[in-house]
């Protein structure tokens, strides 16, 4: 069993964030991430443009050049993963944190692969690892999906993309533009606010000439085999259809927080208590760093708001060991 000043789990970019930091205050340290280097930004759309620009992805300072204003995911794998490798993290990737325990003031960190102790724990876990379903008969058929990649595939064929916001638009004009006869079923009156600005335009003006069909007010009532029913402002609907892209957020995995003992707000947001100075929640020695911060509030934090949780973070773990 390894003994370490700092265990992290998540190796995203504000989870590389933090080792970059404790690497540098000399502490002793693993970043443990279930997937590949930055999972969740590997798991993004293949063509997917980010809303910020690239020096407010940058982490430690460190110059992210992009071939445009806003970076596109290609770019930032790139950039993240030579981060990672050019300044020999210890990250231990394709490895995941199935237990936490605490005795006394030490913690045990349980894995699929290996055990750790350490007096400090990190949680940079982000929120995309759970989808919002739509509780609706059908939605466990093949052709359902809660995440979208390459619009190629859907190449001719009839497509329903549920949701308003950024994923949702991205995909519903991507899948037009590759031949799919796209429909948007839209709960709200329209399309979301926080939709990028230079893309909102663009789905406005393809329902305008009817090239995406569009459905406000409206919900999913049931997925079949070759139909999807809709409850409409107009009564329900039922659709020819082969494939439902139900891109209607995510949320946060509050497992491993639950385990340890962190508490969280009353109210439907969920948001877990920690100390905004330190970042430490109300169990001495776990941070929350990034996304997981703001609990049900996805849109709360991002990387350019959440990458001075690193910071933060390491000089009170120094600070506590100097005391």
């Amino acid at each position: 069993m390894k003994n370490l000043d700092i265990v992290i789990v998540g190796g995203g970019p504000i989870g590389i964030a933090c080792g970059l930091e404790a690497q540098k205050k000399g502490l002793t340290y693993v970043i443990l991430e279930k997937g590949p280097i930055v999972n969740s930004v590997y798991n993004y759309p293949v063509n997917m443009q980010f809303f910020s620009s690239s020096e407010k992805l940058e982490i430690d300072e460190i110059p992210f050049i992009s071939k445009e204003a806003k970076p596109r995911r290609s770019e930032a794998l790139e950039y993240y993963r030579r981060i990672a490798t050019s300044n020999k993290l210890n990250i231990n990737l394709f490895e995941k944190v199935t237990s936490v325990s605490k005795v006394d003031n030490e913690f045990t960190i349980v894995s699929d692969k290996n055990s750790y102790k350490s007096k400090n724990i990190v949680i940079a876990t982000g929120f995309y690892d759970i989808p919002n379903l739509l509780d609706v008969p059908g939605e466990n058929l093949p052709k359902v999906s809660h995440y979208y990649n390459d619009p190629h595939f859907y190449a001719g064929q009839k497509v329903a993309v549920i949701g308003a916001s950024n994923s949702s638009v991205d995909a519903a004009l991507e899948c037009y533009r590759k031949g799919a006869d796209v429909t948007l079923i839209i709960r709200g009156t329209e399309v979301g606010q926080r939709v990028k600005y230079w893309v909102r335009p663009d789905i406005i003006n393809r329902i305008k000439e009817e090239s995406i069909k569009v459905f406000y007010n409206s919900t999913v009532k049931e997925i079949a085999k070759d139909t999807i029913t809709i409850n409409t402002e107009k009564g329900i609907e039922t659709l020819q259809n082969d494939f439902v892209l139900a891109l209607t957020g995510y949320k946060p995995n509050f497992t491993l927080l639950d385990e340890i003992g962190v508490s969280f707000s009353e109210d439907a947001n969920k948001i877990p208590t920690y100390n905004d100075e330190t970042m430490e929640t109300n169990v001495a020695g776990v941070y929350l760093a990034g996304v997981i911060c703001g609990g049900m509030e996805t849109h709360k934090w991002f990387i350019e708001n959440s990458r001075i949780h690193a910071k933060m973070i390491i000089d009170n773990v120094v600070g506590k060991n100097n005391n």
